[in-house]
């Protein structure tokens, strides 16, 4: 099932959609028992960090960031060095210095030097650029501004109490639905899966998020079939009109939660509605 949380084991990245508020709901929902544990959706990692599933399987679609999960789950060391030299190195002058990293992260992206100093800079970026948004733009190159921070951009013993724990992570890398191949009956599958637009104007609006009205119709199949093979299913998302077609009215669960939106630049638009869909 699950060890014992230490203390100090919580995500390393800030991450858009993370689920670190929605944390009671999920536990309460969960299965009382479950054999192993797969997350397809890491992302900032909020829930796979909570419960510390004995049996693991993470991944992530996101390149940069599943080379900093593998990096401090066995590199910590050279890890910390790398991040406390460019946390001690910023200039004077911050927001310049904000960019010159970036421009050299995103150099090495481009060059996929997917290394230490790569997980360095990403955590470095993640804790210094506006909201701890993860954006990029039509070239793949990050683009996110400097949010004036001079702090540090992780704690030592955490990055360590981490790296004791992802050592026995199986740490993947790619699309959803080969991370859940080996999926089976008694298995707990927890889905954050890529919010659906609030106000959908078009099939474009889909494709701008980066996954697509054809990429949310493919998960609830595989929704489905994991159903099928006895799995323990759990995902968590906006609750929209599409979400509410593709998983309602299929003898699933559905409980509408209320949640606070912090990375949204517009304060107004903090407070909004997800669903937790459940099919046990």
């Amino acid at each position: 099932m699950s060890i014992t949380n230490q203390a100090g084991v919580v995500p390393f990245v800030k991450w858009a959609g993370g689920k670190r508020q929605l944390l009671a709901q999920i536990k309460e929902r969960m299965p009382k028992k479950y054999n192993k544990y797969y997350e397809p959706f890491v992302g900032g990692g909020a829930v796979t960090f909570e419960l510390l599933p004995a049996e693991a399987v993470i991944n992530d679609i996101n390149k940069a960031l599943v080379n900093a999960y593998r990096v401090i789950a066995y590199t910590p060391e050279e890890f910390l060095t790398k991040v406390n030299k460019l946390d001690h190195s910023m200039w004077e002058d911050g927001k310049e210095y904000y960019y010159s990293l970036r421009e050299h992260y995103n150099d090495k992206l481009m060059k996929h030097e997917f290394d230490v100093e790569l997980a360095a800079l990403f955590v470095f970026i993640n804790k210094h650029c506006f909201n701890g948004l993860y954006r990029v733009n039509g070239k793949g190159l990050f683009n996110v501004p400097y949010n004036n921070s001079r702090r540090e951009s992780c704690d030592e013993e955490t990055i360590k109490a981490i790296s004791e724990y992802l050592k026995n992570v199986t740490i993947l890398e790619g699309d959803f639905q080969a991370a859940c191949e080996q999926a089976g009956k008694g298995d707990f599958v927890f889905i954050d899966s890529p919010y659906a637009p609030l106000n959908p104007t078009s099939f474009e609006s889909y494709t701008k998020e980066g996954f697509d009205l054809e990429s949310h119709r493919r998960l609830a199949a595989l929704f489905a079939e994991l159903t099928a093979r006895g799995c323990y299913c759990m995902l968590t998302n906006h609750n929209t009109d599409l979400i509410n077609e593709l998983y309602g009215n299929k003898g699933y669960k559905m409980d509408v939660v209320s949640v606070k939106r912090m990375i949204n630049s517009d304060a107004s638009n903090r407070v909004g509605e997800e669903v937790i869909i459940c099919n046990y």
